[in-house]
């Protein structure tokens, strides 16, 4: 009855009243919900509510922030799916490969790669860094739609290393047990190469000791460099070497100060093996003893051929049995033959080649039973035995030159003698 008579005189309100009520209502809930924080003894703290919309990343709360990350190339996988995978947009990478440096840069990318990437809460690249190569790191940073390009050369120390071994197995092995790589016994055997044949000359006992450049990148051994001096004890005798600029020219001298290279090489082909000698022998393919006017070198087909020396093609083309091969004439009545080669360089008849160049690859052509080098050493039209003939001899550095050579070896000589010394304790 009561509560009828309550509806009944709330039914007969007007609109102020009503207005009022609703006031008093408001202000009554604000003032309960204020009280159990002002006994609180903590602060208030009132935060705003993070708002996730469309295109708004949710890495961070810092939407502005920026931060690196990296990631590891992965084998077949494309520039764009990497930046698809960091979320970066296919505009974004059009930005990016409008500098010259990532489009060089990125068609030689490889496994294991590092690329790094700035970006922010947004998804937006402010920039990115990667290696060029082992020296050499690119910086983009990427500001209204443009890109900027900058590239840091790490710098190289530059050091003089000095080791020694002794022949026990093979000029490789032993070297590289010494600490030596493959560009520097290349070097060893090109330096002694009018010397010493390093397939029938090498002995067990032999020494070798070698004073070479090495970098090194952030502290750690990068590649070694040119022989600066060597030497090299075969059969008991002594051969030295010296890197030295004369006229223009990085040469080998040895320690008197004659020029190493000779007038004519030796041996044309490199790390062959001598299969046949010079003199009489029965012939392979006729079956009947026969002089056998040159040396041959067993070695695998395109094995490439060199120059024994500076001279002019006298031919390149093909001679009976021989099959295709090269005469050079070097002058003061020297020449030299190549036969059964497989190919031709690209020096024709006529033309010079210096010494060294390679003027043909190892083949089987024409009366061969395997791929070898047939090579003849002819003077004044005779062929003589290009192992056992004495090869004319370069003119040795003389007064000022002499006097500069030994004042630019003298710290290499030096570090050989305190190794050797250092080895006899």
């Amino acid at each position: 009855m009561r509560l009828t008579k309550h509806l009944n005189t709330l039914r007969t309100w007007d609109r102020p009243r009503w207005q009022i009520a609703g006031l008093i209502l408001l202000t009554g809930l604000m003032v309960a919900s204020l009280v159990p924080a002002l006994q609180s003894p903590h602060t208030l703290a009132l935060t705003p509510a993070l708002v996730h919309s469309p295109g708004f990343s949710r890495k961070a709360l810092d939407l502005g922030a920026f931060r690196w990350q990296s990631i590891t190339v992965e084998k077949g996988q494309t520039v764009s799916e990497i930046f698809e995978h960091m979320g970066l947009s296919g505009k974004t990478l059009q930005q990016v490969m409008a500098s010259a440096a990532a489009r060089d840069s990125f068609r030689r990318i490889r496994d294991g790669d590092i690329l790094e990437f700035e970006i922010n809460g947004y998804d937006q690249l402010r920039a990115m860094r990667f290696d060029r190569s082992d020296l050499e790191q690119v910086s983009l940073t990427l500001e209204n739609g443009s890109v900027s390009e900058q590239i840091m050369v790490r710098e190289l120390e530059n050091r003089l290393m000095v080791a020694s071994g002794e022949i026990t197995t093979s000029l490789y092995a032993d070297a590289k047990r010494a600490g030596l790589g493959g560009n520097v016994v290349n070097q060893i055997a090109n330096v002694f190469k009018y010397d010493i044949d390093f397939v029938e000359d090498l002995r067990d006992g032999d020494r070798f000791q070698v004073v070479y450049e090495q970098s090194f990148l952030e502290g750690k051994p990068y590649r070694q460099g040119h022989i600066r001096a060597a030497s090299f004890v075969n059969r008991g005798k002594e051969f030295t070497a010296f890197r030295f600029n004369h006229n223009g020219r990085e040469e080998y001298f040895d320690a008197s100060g004659r020029p190493l290279k000779k007038v004519l090489m030796r041996i044309p082909i490199e790390f062959a093996r001598l299969s046949s000698n010079f003199g009489m022998r029965k012939h392979p393919v006729l079956g009947r003893m026969r002089a056998h006017k040159g040396v041959d070198y067993a070695a695998r087909t395109g094995t490439p051929i060199m120059a024994a020396g500076d001279g002019r093609i006298e031919l390149a083309g093909w001679k009976n049995g021989y099959g295709k091969t090269i005469i050079i004439n070097h002058g003061q009545g020297r020449s030299t033959l190549y036969g059964h080669m497989s190919a031709f360089g690209k020096f024709k008849r006529g033309q010079f080649v210096p010494q060294g160049a390679i003027i043909g690859r190892v083949g089987s052509t024409g009366l061969a039973t395997g791929p070898h080098l047939h090579y003849e050493f002819r003077v004044n039209g005779k062929q003589v035995n290009p192992l056992k003939v004495t090869m004319p001899k370069p003119e040795p550095l003389r007064g000022a030159a002499l006097a500069e050579f030994r004042r630019v070896t003298a710290p290499a000589v030096a570090m050989m003698e305190q190794s050797a010394a250092t080895e006899l304790r």
